[in-house]
């Protein structure tokens, strides 16, 4: 075998291969050979049929296997030599093999473009001091003690208030039929805390435990469902009861039904939790601004465009997936899909220089990638998506995805290097950020505040899907 490069662009290559006789000969003998072991021809006992015959009755299969496996072979040599990484997918311009004849074929495919790494080593960044205030422990403790507050029936027969839990049957009914999705049964909701719209909490504060009233309702425009948003609907409701939440005072029983050993225990663990990932959000942060500037004060280069059109497909379907959780589609957006594309096409080119730059130093550094850390990142995604191993093994297998799933394990590592060289500065966190960045949902009180946020999304609510939430509880 014998091939040539050509330099189509700077981003661009295209291989010429000349494959001589003898080879094609070898490849076409090859596969006859794997074929005779399970050929099953009258007259012939399995593994002794003759090649000629084998050829002849298979001749489709064969030459194509045969020239797809020789290609194949001579690719991961080609490249393998001259240690060149594709960055997109590989053209292949061929034919197929003729027995005793030389055979040629051409490859093309993008490659990164050469840069002349600036220097990365020993920059300085500043980054934001983690801090936790004992004000945000308060407010953890606080949630917490609500979620462990007892529920009791108010027996004074009044209309309910704000802070109150009521107990309500409700149906939404247009031209004098329900309206599928927007209905509950015996639904506990807290009134004041915006979990419905206004008038429907409006109409529940006039009723007194047994009464039944109606309203109508107009659903805003920008409802998250897209089939009543600006409808209006009659809404039927029955206050079963009025109950009070009774709130307990802090102590280890409590902390206990939190997870923790103790009050002093569950304190020391929200302020650890806190400060971890405040940290490591505050890393992130000066990480990504460091490679900003390494990679602003480099001078433009060619970008591969498959790596650019690769990255806007990600963003669109990021888009589409985050519209299709509010239960809204791409068109709601009023744009042409070309459109959404050229927005989403600068932050696609910063992410495709990011990308190139680092694999440059991960080159440069002599990075690479064992077997192991695929085999550990794939069982770590395989335990977040709950999927077997080995099938998720096998998705990245078939698609191609295990190069790019190593190429992205290499800019972490590059990055990673590239920060630990680097001259960190701790700052003062800005005194209006304190408070901003809290992650007041990673808090051990996650699980009951969820259960409760769950429980509210039933109501005809503003920002929360009404049809999936009834639907649960007509389930039990």
């Amino acid at each position: 075998m014998e091939y040539k490069v050509e330099e189509i662009s700077p981003v661009k290559r295209k291989i010429m291969v000349e494959v001589p006789v003898e080879e094609v000969n070898a490849a076409l003998t090859a596969t006859i050979a794997m074929y005779r072991l399970q050929a099953d021809v009258k007259g012939f006992r399995k593994g002794k049929v003759p090649s000629t015959v084998v050829e002849s009755k298979y001749r489709k299969q064969v030459y194509g296997e045969a020239t797809t496996d020789l290609i194949n072979y001579q690719i991961n040599e080609i490249l393998s030599g001259l240690s060149m990484q594709p960055m997109s997918r590989i053209d292949v311009d061929a034919k197929e093999l003729v027995r005793d004849e030389a055979f040629s074929y051409s490859i093309a495919f993008e490659v990164a473009p050469k840069l002349d790494l600036p220097e990365y080593k020993g920059l300085a960044i500043d980054e934001v001091r983690a801090v936790v205030d004992d004000a945000e422990i308060v407010e953890v403790e606080k949630r917490i003690l609500e979620n462990n507050a007892e529920v009791k029936v108010i027996e004074d027969v009044r209309p309910p208030k704000d802070g109150e839990v009521v107990s309500v049957s409700f149906g939404a009914y247009r031209d004098g039929e329900i309206v599928e999705g927007i209905k509950a049964e015996n639904f506990d909701m807290v009134l004041g805390q915006k979990q419905a719209l206004p008038e429907f909490e409006d109409l529940l504060k006039t009723l007194t435990s047994g009464e039944s009233g109606e309203t109508d309702i107009t659903f805003p425009e920008d409802f998250i469902n897209e089939n009543l948003a600006g409808k209006t609907v009659t809404m039927k409701a029955v206050l079963h009861a009025v109950k009070e939440r009774i709130t307990p005072k802090m102590s280890d029983d409590v902390a206990r039904k939190a997870g923790f050993k103790d009050v002093e225990t569950m304190r020391n663990g929200i302020r650890e939790s806190y400060l971890s990932q405040r940290k490591q959000m505050h890393k992130s942060a000066a990480q990504s601004q460091l490679l900003t500037t390494i990679i602003e004060g480099i001078n433009d280069f060619p970008l591969p465009p498959s790596m650019v059109d690769d990255r806007i497909d990600r963003l669109v379907q990021d888009l589409e997936y985050r519209l299709d959780r509010q239960g809204k589609g791409l068109q709601a957006l009023g744009k042409t899909p070309q459109q959404i594309r050229d927005e989403f096409k600068d932050e696609a080119e910063q992410t495709v220089k990011t990308e190139i730059f680092l694999l440059a130093v991960a080159a440069e550094e002599g990075l690479d990638i064992s077997p192991e850390e695929i085999e550990s990142t794939l069982t770590q995604l395989a335990m977040q998506t709950r999927q077997p191993l080995h099938e998720l093994k096998k998705y990245y297998e078939d698609n191609n995805l295990i190069v790019p799933l190593k190429d992205r394990l290499l800019c972490d590592k590059a990055s990673e290097l590239i920060y630990d060289a680097a001259k960190v500065v701790e700052i003062d966190p800005p005194a209006a950020a304190k408070a901003d960045d809290k992650p007041a949902k990673k808090a051990p009180a996650k699980k009951a505040a969820a259960k409760k946020d769950e429980d509210s999304e039933a109501a005809p609510a503003k920002k929360a899907p009404a049809k999936k939430a009834a639907a649960k509880k007509d389930e039990k």
